[in-house]
């Protein structure tokens, strides 16, 4: 995604409804919009997985480098 950083992108998004109100609650309770939540929750499983790393986090390729 290089050169898309700090750049938002509309996606629509369809959802059931159960699963919904479930984020909307949720997000409620951590005092943030449905859709903030929900980008909070992809980002987090992303880093989870692997996927992406959080701004100021080494590479795996740095954590390497840095014990060699």
């Amino acid at each position: 995604m290089s050169g898309t950083k700090g750049k938002k992108k509309a996606y629509p998004l369809r959802i059931h409804a159960d699963v919904l109100d479930a984020i909307q609650r949720w997000a409620d309770d951590e005092l943030r919009s449905a859709n903030a939540q929900i980008e909070y929750l992809l980002r987090d499983a992303l880093r989870r997985a692997g996927r992406v790393r959080r701004p100021g986090e080494p590479t795996p390729v740095e954590i390497e480098d840095e014990y060699d």
